[in-house]
């Protein structure tokens, strides 16, 4: 696998993490079914498709990123889907996870 396809399959990792914590608040404790099915697929599918990116990218960095770029991006859902507008400082934390997913990710030499 190369370097690019792990980042890929990393992609794919992160857009599983997001559907199953995105669809847990749906599941009602997992008392409803199809959301709870959803989670539990997605998130099968993340670890996956995380396992395979390990080989290539350190531990470490897999998981900065797949935790940085799913927390983002579920705040973002949670403003779109829930209203839940984050207040300064949340906003200025998010911004601090992305400002370090990309220094993880570009000044990082065991790649």
């Amino acid at each position: 696998m190369t370097l690019t396809q792990a980042y890929l399959l990393l992609g794919v990792a992160i857009a599983g993490e997001i559907i199953a914590t995105g669809s847990l608040k749906a599941t009602e404790g997992f008392t409803k079914w199809a959301p709870s099915l959803i989670s539990v697929a997605a998130i099968i599918v993340c670890m996956y498709t995380m396992s395979h990116v390990m080989r290539i990218l350190p531990i470490g960095i897999t998981y900065a990123t797949w935790s940085g770029v799913g927390i983002v991006a579920l705040s973002l859902w949670g403003i779109y889907k829930y209203k839940q507008i984050p207040n300064i400082p949340t906003i200025v934390g998010l911004l601090f996870i992305i400002v370090g997913v990309i220094i993880v990710n570009t000044m990082n030499n065991n790649q």
